[in-house]
């Protein structure tokens, strides 16, 4: 069996030899075995536990654990219990494909509350604690949906905010949009392109950031990187299976 080097691992997979040691450290590869002057020998499983953690550490999503579970399929694999990775690897794609459809259904919800027609009768006018209330959100929540732009709402001469029918229209889509894990800044991109153009593509606006605006998180385009985190996992799979196939072994945990 071929064996290798701390810094052939690091050059094979392209990172730093004390990440290397590193992966052991946090139990993601199986720990090697060293020789008598205390140098650690690497071998292909190795080299390919390596692989599979740079395959599953790829995921940009947060949401709901999934960077966790990745993490968390990293330790199994290196304990080589193939088949315990399999199922989590399979649960882990049908929890992406559900926080697709989430995504997708948000839109849906957002372009049938565009669509709806505004009661013709008095106008709604709520105060802030009512109108947190009615949408079941903290008052902290619709503060600071406020404070990043996606609402401003009239005031009495008072000083005291009152939200009309269109405020809680589209405090609604916000609402559902956040539900399903859209960031802050897609939904404002979505929001102004509507303020210019009422017909634009909600679903491409919402995941499609400008050249010039900045990524903070993968939010920013969710549904890209759900899909991307689904591809992912699906090679992640591949690669569990052929690895239980090259290196069959009885688990350690």
């Amino acid at each position: 069996m071929k064996i290798y080097k701390t810094s052939e691992i690091a050059r094979s997979i392209g990172i730093h030899p004390n990440t290397v040691r590193l992966y052991e450290e946090l139990n993601l590869i199986t720990k090697p075995e060293r020789r008598a002057n205390g140098y650690r020998v690497y071998t292909e499983l190795h080299l390919e536990q390596f692989r599979f953690a740079r395959m599953a550490l790829k995921v940009e999503v947060l949401q709901n654990g999934i960077r966790k579970q990745a993490v968390q399929l990293i330790k199994i694999v290196a304990t080589q219990n193939y088949d315990q990775a399999i199922s989590l690897t399979k649960q882990l794609i049908q929890l992406l494909k559900s926080e697709q459809k989430n995504a997708e259904e948000a839109i849906a919800i957002t372009q049938a509350i565009l669509k709806a027609d505004l009661p013709d009768n008095a106008p709604l006018l709520l105060t802030r604690k009512k109108t947190a209330e009615l949408l079941q959100i903290s008052i902290d929540t619709l503060r600071n949906w406020e404070m990043n732009g996606l609402l401003t709402v009239k005031r009495r001469q008072n000083g005291y905010r009152v939200y009309t029918e269109t405020d809680i229209q589209r405090l609604k889509m916000i609402r559902s949009l956040r539900c399903a894990n859209y960031s802050l800044a897609s939904i404002l991109r979505m929001l102004n392109a509507l303020s210019s153009d009422s017909k634009v593509d909600i679903r491409d606006i919402i995941n499609t950031p400008k050249e010039n605006e900045d990524i903070v998180s993968a939010c920013d385009k969710l549904l890209t990187s759900l899909q991307h985190a689904e591809n992912n996992a699906e090679e992640m799979l591949a690669h569990i299976y052929r690895m239980k196939k090259q290196f069959p072994s009885s688990p350690t945990l």
